[in-house]
C-alpha cells in the first residue's frame, strides 16, 4: 500500500541525495584554495578559471534538473514502483555528474572529446530520465493530484530532452567546440515558445 508519507519520503530522499550532488561539486574548489601560497586571490582564480566555469555549469544543470523535478512532483500525489526505480536512474545520473565535472577540471577539454561527450551524455541521460517520469505520470492519472489532471503536457520535457540531445551530437560530430556546444541549449526557450504557438494557432478556432 502506497502511503502519503512514503510518497513524502520518496520526495524528501530526492531533494537530500540532489543537494548532497550539487554539494559535492565545490569540494574540488575547496581543495584548490590550500595552494593558494604566495599566489594573491586574483591570480588564483584566473589560474583556475575552468574549474570555477564547470562549477557554475553543473551546479546551474543541476539546479535546473531539480526544478524540473521539483514542478513534476507539485503535480502527482502518489506514486509506482516503476516511478521510484525511473526516479532512482534519474539520482543516479545527477549523482554521476560531479566526476565529469572533476574530469573536465583536472584536465583540458579542448583535447579531451570523450571526456566532454561523458559529461554532456550524462546531461542528457537524467533529461531523458525526467521526461520518462513525466511520461510515467501523464499515463496514469491515478498518481495525478486531482487538481493537475487534464492539465500535464509533454511538449515541455520532450522539448527539453531533444534539445539535450541535439547538443550531445554536436559535441560528438564537432568536438572542436567542447563545452560552447552548450550554449545551444539558450534555444530550448525560443523553441518552446514557437511550439506553443503552433500549437494554439491549431486549437483556436478560426474568426
Amino acid at each position: 500500500m502506497h502511503t502519503e508519507r512514503g510518497f513524502d519520503r520518496l520526495v524528501n530522499f530526492s531533494d537530500a541525495v540532489v543537494a548532497i550532488a550539487i554539494t559535492l561539486l565545490i569540494l574540488p574548489l575547496v581543495d584548490t584554495a590550500t595552494e593558494l601560497g604566495d599566489k594573491t586571490v586574483t591570480q588564483l582564480l584566473v589560474d583556475n578559471w575552468l574549474k570555477l566555469l564547470v562549477f557554475v555549469i553543473s551546479f546551474a544543470v543541476i539546479g535546473r534538473f531539480w526544478y524540473a523535478h521539483h514542478r513534476i512532483y507539485e503535480n502527482i500525489a502518489g506514486y509506482n514502483r516503476t516511478l521510484i526505480w525511473i526516479n532512482m536512474f534519474w539520482l543516479l545520473t545527477i549523482v554521476f555528474l560531479p566526476f565529469p565535472t572533476e574530469l573536465i577540471a583536472s584536465g583540458d577539454v579542448e583535447n579531451s572529446p570523450a571526456t566532454s561527450a561523458l559529461y554532456v551524455g550524462t546531461m542528457v541521460l537524467s533529461s531523458f530520465a525526467g521526461t520518462a517520469q513525466m511520461v510515467l505520470i501523464v499515463r496514469h492519472p491515478e498518481l495525478q493530484a486531482p487538481e493537475a489532471r487534464g492539465t500535464l503536457s509533454l511538449v515541455p520535457s520532450l522539448v527539453a530532452s531533444t534539445m539535450m540531445l541535439l547538443v550531445f551530437v554536436v559535441v560528438v560530430v564537432v568536438p572542436q567546440l567542447g563545452l560552447f556546444a552548450l550554449l545551444g541549449l539558450l534555444l530550448t526557450g525560443p523553441v518552446q515558445a514557437v511550439i506553443d504557438r503552433l500549437r494554439r494557432r491549431r486549437v483556436t478556432p478560426a474568426a
